[in-house]
């Protein structure tokens, strides 16, 4: 153990870091994004389930080992087997590519935040045209919301192959970003400690304004409704399950290596697992509750987008046929169509391209678009990087090196590459390195060695929850999880993304180029063969050791 370790000032101060660190993004952004994918109310189900077999075991056990261990993830996985330090480096690889892209995503918050001081707010209405006579033509096919996304924000290039330049304002705010990250770092847990109380509660306050908000917006019960109608042949699906799991990884931080950080710096007896199971439930709730605040908002921008859609087929058939104004409304209008093509058949078939299909469920299925403050401390606490450099030097440096890879993501076809990262960059590395955790803590470390040691150090034994999770069916879903996706990945094909057709004003499924798979191989790669390039390293220093110190004949 470290005797001169800094500590956490109080208990609810771990707690505090450990909600801020899995309360953020993934809550606000990607859950609701899930709910939205795999039927809404439906994905509540196989979402809780993994909460119980997957999240709090696992989350208690890393908050355990770091505690147990009293180093980061790299020192605490060489503590438990010398063979196991590819473990804590594959957990900082993917920990860095997370904070690569990640950060774009409040680089766009700065970005949203800058423009809402408008007014007219520049995502409520199309521009003009060059001419003045009308609006322009990719607002028009898509949305104002759509074309601000896709044209102001990224800039969008028509294809991932076509990288285009950097968007300046897009890139100073994602300085600013790092910026932020930075300052919020700079000292350590001096610092973090105090910045977790505001980082922690901010997303409450922010949401509970949202939600005052959005529950006002016109159509805002059209998004709730969607929410909680589930649709219970999703529950047959096995990728809702998958990203169930997956979701629950990617929230709470397991795999990461930094919750294994934080409770590093806990006094040994803390009682770890009653701050698992807080945690855990206080981060899903959180998801619940910003998904009532994000449908809600979702049921507005589909509501609008419904109902201008409606108001085009409208003036269209009443300019095209003379209708009186007033006389088509949003009631009569299939009726009216259906008058018109018996009618005026040949007139009809000429105005018919032009119409489009209004639809309510179909805009709730497509409108929403598609934080690491430990990154640092497995390199801080190990290695020869310490030796230069001073930490909070080296704190900048990586910080630095982050956001200047993160031009990338800011480049026009930058959303395509944030893509691959969201995808590829922590999903079956994230599903590896838990399973190398438990397997190692369970059968290598032993445990009944460990289970015995959480007793002397906080005088609670383990249930029989928590062992039966450990030793049986947390490792067996996780294997099921992750031979589900590797076949899932070889039935699928070639893999494929979504590119904005501004000609269309929507998005088309395009195959990945080459380069592009090759990215998506190196991501899945570079981080899951850590583990076992950090065993074999370890096997062929030992021998050589032993081959040097062998009795000469």
């Amino acid at each position: 153990m470290e005797k001169t370790r800094p500590l956490w000032a109080t208990p609810l101060q771990f707690v505090f870091a450990c909600i801020s660190y899995a309360v953020g993004l993934g809550n606000v952004w990607r859950f609701p994004y899930l709910c939205q994918m795999y039927g809404g109310g439906s994905f509540l189900v196989p979402y809780v389930v993994m909460l119980v077999v997957e999240g709090m075991p696992l989350l208690y056990l890393e908050l355990a080992v770091g505690q147990r261990m009293r180093q980061g993830s790299i020192g605490a996985w060489r503590t438990v087997s010398p063979y196991l330090s590819g473990v804590g480096v594959a957990s900082v690889l993917v920990s860095f590519f997370l904070c690569t892209y990640y950060n774009v995503i409040n680089a766009w918050a700065f970005w949203y935040l800058f423009h809402s001081f408008q007014d007219p707010l520049p995502w409520s209405v199309c521009p003009l045209n060059g001419n003045r006579t009308g609006y322009v033509e990719e607002c028009e096919k898509a949305s104002s919301t759509q074309y601000f996304w896709y044209r102001k924000t990224l800039n969008i290039s028509p294809s991932i192959q076509e990288s285009g330049a950097v968007q300046w304002e897009p890139a100073l705010c994602l300085v600013l970003a790092w910026l932020v990250v930075y300052l919020c770092i700079l000292r350590g847990t001096a610092s973090t400690g105090k910045v977790v109380y505001f980082t922690a509660l901010l997303p409450y306050c922010v949401l509970i304004i949202y939600l005052v908000r959005g529950l006002t917006l016109h159509g805002a019960t059209n998004g709730l409704a969607y929410m909680f109608t589930p649709k219970m042949e999703q529950l047959a699906n096995p990728k809702a399950w998958i990203n169930a799991a997956t979701q629950i990884f990617f929230s709470l931080g397991l795999g990461f290596g930094s919750l294994i950080a934080f409770a590093s710096y806990n006094e040994p007896s803390n009682n770890c697992q009653k701050h698992a199971i807080i945690v855990s439930i206080i981060n899903s709730s959180t998801s619940i509750f910003a998904s009532i605040v994000t449908f809600s908002i979702y049921g507005f921008k589909a509501t609008f987008n419904y109902e201008s859609c409606l108001n085009k087929v409208i003036l269209l058939l009443t300019n095209s046929f003379d209708l009186e104004d007033g006389f088509l409304t949003a009631n009569n209008l299939e009726q009216v169509k259906d008058y018109l093509a018996s009618a005026y058949p040949s007139k009809y078939s000429e105005v018919f391209p032009q119409i489009r299909n209004c639809s309510l469920e179909s805009e709730l299925e497509t409108v929403s678009c598609r934080q690491n403050l430990d990154l640092l401390h497995p390199h801080a606490s190990q290695g020869p990087l310490t030796l230069p450099m001073r930490k909070g030097n080296l704190r900048g440096l990586v910080c630095l090196t982050n956001c200047a890879i993160g031009m990338v993501f800011t480049m026009e076809a930058g959303s395509y590459w944030f893509d691959i990262f969201n995808d590829y960059a922590a999903t079956l590395s994230l599903l590896l390195i838990v399973l190398v955790e438990t397997v190692a803590m369970c059968y290598l470390y032993g445990l009944s060695r460990f289970e015995s040691e959480l007793k002397a150090m906080t005088g609670r034994a383990l249930n029989w929850y928590w062992k039966a999770m450990w030793g049986g069916v947390s490792p067996l879903l996780i294997i099921s999880l992750f031979i589900f996706y590797l076949s899932d990945y070889i039935i699928t094909g070639t893999l494929r993304y979504q590119a904005w057709d501004a000609a269309q004003g929507q998005l088309v499924t395009k195959d990945y180029p080459p380069h592009a798979l090759a990215v998506i191989g190196l991501l899945v790669a570079s981080s899951t063969m850590c583990i076992p390039l950090g065993a074999l390293g370890t096997l062929i220093t030992r021998c050589l050791r032993r081959g040097d110190t062998a009795p000469v004949a």
